[in-house]
Order: structure tokens, then sequence, then C-alpha cells
């Protein structure tokens, strides 16, 4: 088993730009219900995770930006985040991947460019897993 079996490729996976405002981070967590998402700048290098917490601690320390006009001048990318999904590389072990993963919703993939690729979900390993009868209780 290798790591990229497993990573759902960048192209399908739903992420924000580094300059993207505010309000579409907001909009783009809010329509898929994710409580995180990993951000890559525009070329495509892993930037980091920006969860709910970061941008409830943004408001709470940046109350003008309630205004929705506010709220498009605010890039991601100044949004303070509390900690980033260490991204592991494609070339990575299973137990690294596995270690991660159950720390984590998903983990980050970059290729030997350290560029992102796609991220692997806690969900799919549960389910290759589950699938492979590799169940212990």
């Amino acid at each position: 088993m290798n790591v990229l079996s497993f990573t759902k490729p960048a192209h399908e996976v739903i992420l924000l730009f580094s300059d993207e405002s505010l309000k579409d981070a907001l909009a783009r967590m809010s329509e898929h219900r994710f409580t995180s998402i990993p951000i890559i700048d525009r070329e495509y290098n892993y930037v980091g995770t920006l969860t709910e917490g970061d941008i409830l601690q943004y408001i709470l320390h940046n109350r003008d930006c309630f205004d929705g006009d506010q709220m498009l001048k605010i890039s991601v990318k100044d949004i303070k985040r509390h900690r980033d999904y260490e991204p592991i590389n494609v070339n990575a072990t299973m137990p690294l991947l596995l270690s991660k993963a159950k720390q984590e919703n998903f983990v980050p993939v970059t290729d030997q460019n350290e560029k992102f690729i796609g991220i692997v979900t806690r969900k799919s390993l549960i389910e290759y897993f589950f699938t492979h009868n590799f169940m212990v209780l």
C-alpha cells in the first residue's frame, strides 16, 4: 500500500486559495459543512489549514469584520491559524500516514517539489480497512 492509492487528487479537493477573502472562506466552509479546509497558494504550495476556530478567534478579535464589504477585504492568509495540519510527502510510509490521520480529518499530501497534490481523508482509510476485513473487535 502506498499513500497515493488513498489520495484524493487536488482537482477534486474543496480548498481555499490563500488570496481568497474571509467571506469566500465562510461561504465555502458553510456550503460543505466543513470544520477545516486546506489552504494553498496559486502555485499549489500547501499553505496550511483554516478551521472554524481560527475564523471564530479572528472575528472575536476583529469585530469590525462583520460588515460584508469588510469581509471581502480580509484575506485568508491574514487570518492567524492556531496550527496547520502537517503535510506528508507522497512517498511517506503507511505508518506515518496512519499516525497523522488519527489526529486529523484529512492529511495534506505533497509531491517531491512540495506542491499540493491532494488529501487523504480519515474516512477513506477507515472504509478501506472495513472493506478489507481489517476489523478489530
